[in-house]
């Protein structure tokens, strides 16, 4: 048996370490203990920077600002804070949202306050996921931060604007992690295949397999080192007897990899912020007449599992808003993509969702509906309405005739072309135009046309 730095007992595989070290996986064994041992972020790390003196001060330094990082998953937000702990010597104590609760952070400030007071020591307070806090719970945190009991860092993957309270906000620094780079993810695969942490040179990595898994993590360390792990795995277990009783060092190549991560596990959390960045991408896409672009995100959210109902939902919303009259055979067929997932389910119904895409993406655009629309609705919320006209009144009832209701309505069918010249719109609006078209598609047949309508009804 072989040990690593931590005093680890790693088992021993073909006369080759590494690949297995208990049940530690490879990301957790590979997490740096320093600063200057992280990839990436390096715009949050620059001398004298708040992480940075954090992490350079004594467990006796006094106070220090608290911190909420803000990034995708697999940036560093855990490792930020171990490493910030390690390095300064200070009280390290990791709550996760996910299973603590008020009563956990209370029993966490009175001890760092009862630290502080014995030792002169400060504590730091690694909150994973504050997200998930409630509002009760995040004031359970004021205190201890206000009072400088603890130093809080708090990781989240969603925006804090809308996640945490906003008195925590302003006692705290708002700090946004990146997606690590190529480069970056490229020299922790690097370091964790030749690392005594890691894999320990216990497998070759081939060029085009490092690629690969460089370009499924997607900025995504975790994901990278996972992907890793399992190649390696998959390499040394399809060797065969002679080549293990050789001391053959197994190649990890891009098959290898490709059978071992199936697929690339996109970073998609459909109660997140990515859920709310691609459909945004999604729609400016098929509003900017981009189909390419618009197939990729609908790609994006099929694979990522994202509801197709919520799809077909938010392209009949397009068809409405951003073709509108321009094409009017926009709506229909977009009605009839959400009903043919609803007939057909899932993965057939990606085709009907991307007919109607392609559709969209390449129709003539127009919001001059949806902008009538919301003139219209402005006007009724600030009170600009009037008095229906009595000729429009409904004339249907006993007594309706008394008070004036119907009289001199024009049947608009015994008019000439079937339009009428009589007022509709209430006085106080009359005269009001909430429908401009554009030069677009049909729209370039209805501006005419409405001109002569609005001509004839207006007496004009």
């Amino acid at each position: 048996m072989a040990t690593d730095r931590s005093g680890m007992n790693a088992p021993t595989t073909g006369g080759r370490t590494g690949l297995s070290q208990g049940s530690v996986p490879l990301a957790v064994r590979m997490r740096p203990t320093s600063l200057e041992e992280v990839a990436g972020q390096q715009h949050l790390l620059g001398r004298g920077s708040p992480l940075v003196q954090l992490a350079t001060g004594s467990r006796e330094s006094p106070g220090g600002v608290s911190v909420i990082l803000w990034g995708p998953p697999g940036t560093g937000k855990t490792t930020l804070a171990q490493a910030i702990a390690r390095q300064s010597g200070r009280e390290f104590v990791e709550l996760s949202a996910v299973t603590a609760g008020v009563k956990d952070v209370r029993e966490v400030m009175e001890k760092a306050l009862t630290h502080r007071d014995l030792y002169g020591a400060t504590t730091v307070l690694f909150l994973d996921e504050i997200h998930r806090f409630s509002k009760a719970q995040q004031d359970a945190l004021l205190p201890g931060v206000e009072n400088g009991w603890v130093i809080l860092i708090a990781a989240t993957t969603e925006n804090p604007s809308f996640s945490v309270i906003s008195p925590l906000l302003s006692r705290s620094l708002l700090l946004t992690l990146k997606p690590l780079t190529d480069a970056d993810l490229g020299m922790l695969v690097d370091r964790a295949v030749e690392d005594a942490r890691g894999l320990r040179g216990s497998v070759v990595l081939g060029d085009e397999a490092r690629a690969a898994i460089i370009r499924l993590a997607s900025g995504d360390a975790r994901r990278a080192l996972t992907a890793l792990e399992a190649a390696a795995a998959s390499a040394v277990a399809a060797q065969d007897d002679d080549e293990r009783e050789s001391g053959t060092v197994p190649v990890v190549d891009a098959d290898t990899v490709a059978a071992a991560v199936d697929r690339a596990l996109l970073r998609y959390d459909r109660q997140g912020d990515e859920h709310y960045d691609v459909i945004s991408a999604f729609i400016k896409s098929v509003r900017g007449s981009d189909v390419d672009a618009a197939l990729h995100y609908l790609a994006r959210m099929i694979e990522a599992g994202e509801d197709p109902r919520f799809i077909a939902r938010r392209i009949i919303i397009s068809a409405s808003e951003d073709i509108g009259m321009a094409d009017p055979q926009a709506l229909p067929i977009a009605v009839a993509a959400a009903q043919a997932v609803q007939l057909i389910g899932m993965p057939e119904g990606r085709i009907p969702l991307a007919e109607a895409v392609v559709y969209l993406a390449t129709a003539p655009k127009s919001n001059a509906a949806y902008n009538g629309v919301n003139q219209a609705v402005a006007d009724v919320k600030a009170g600009r309405m009037g008095v229906v006209p009595n000729h429009l009144r409904d004339a249907h009832y006993a007594g309706a005739k008394r008070l004036g209701h119907g009289k001199g309505y024009i049947y608009s069918h015994d008019a000439e072309h079937g339009v009428a010249s009589q007022q509709y719109l209430p006085d106080a609006l009359d005269g009001t135009e909430y429908y401009t078209p554009t030069a677009n598609g049909f729209e370039r047949e209805i501006g005419p046309r409405l001109d002569r309508l609005r001509g004839i009804i207006r007496g004009d």
